[in-house]
């Protein structure tokens, strides 16, 4: 069973940064892609960033250019960095992970809170 471990969620103030990890407790070669979604209060999960195996990383447009969404390979660890935070960027985050033959994993979330 893949298991997903997401750390890194707490409190920032606005304009601030913070780095999210997701830990997979196997080789993230295996999946075809990694993602990292969210969901605020009230509203449905988004998709923030995913990145493939071998392609090219893509961004919610409501992030593009303040996150990035990074893997370390050796370490099976998928990040985002969240630079210049937004109160509307408070959700609880999820850590996916997509393999064609298995489906969708999902880690159990962090909450990342911003104040403004």
């Amino acid at each position: 069973q893949v298991q997903l471990v997401e750390s890194g969620g707490g409190l920032v103030q606005a304009g601030g940064s913070r780095r999210l990890s997701c830990a997979a407790s196997r080789s993230i070669f295996w999946f075809d892609a990694m993602a990292w979604y969210r969901q605020a209060p009230g509203k449905q999960r988004e998709l923030v960033a995913t990145i493939p195996g071998g392609g090219k990383t893509n961004y919610a447009d409501s992030v593009k250019g303040r996150f990035t969404i990074s893997r370390d390979n050796a370490k099976n660890t998928v990040y985002l960095q969240m630079n210049s935070l937004k109160p509307e960027d408070t959700a609880v985050y999820y850590c996916n992970a997509y393999q064609s033959d298995s489906g969708h994993y999902w880690g159990q979330g962090t909450q990342v809170t911003v104040s403004s």
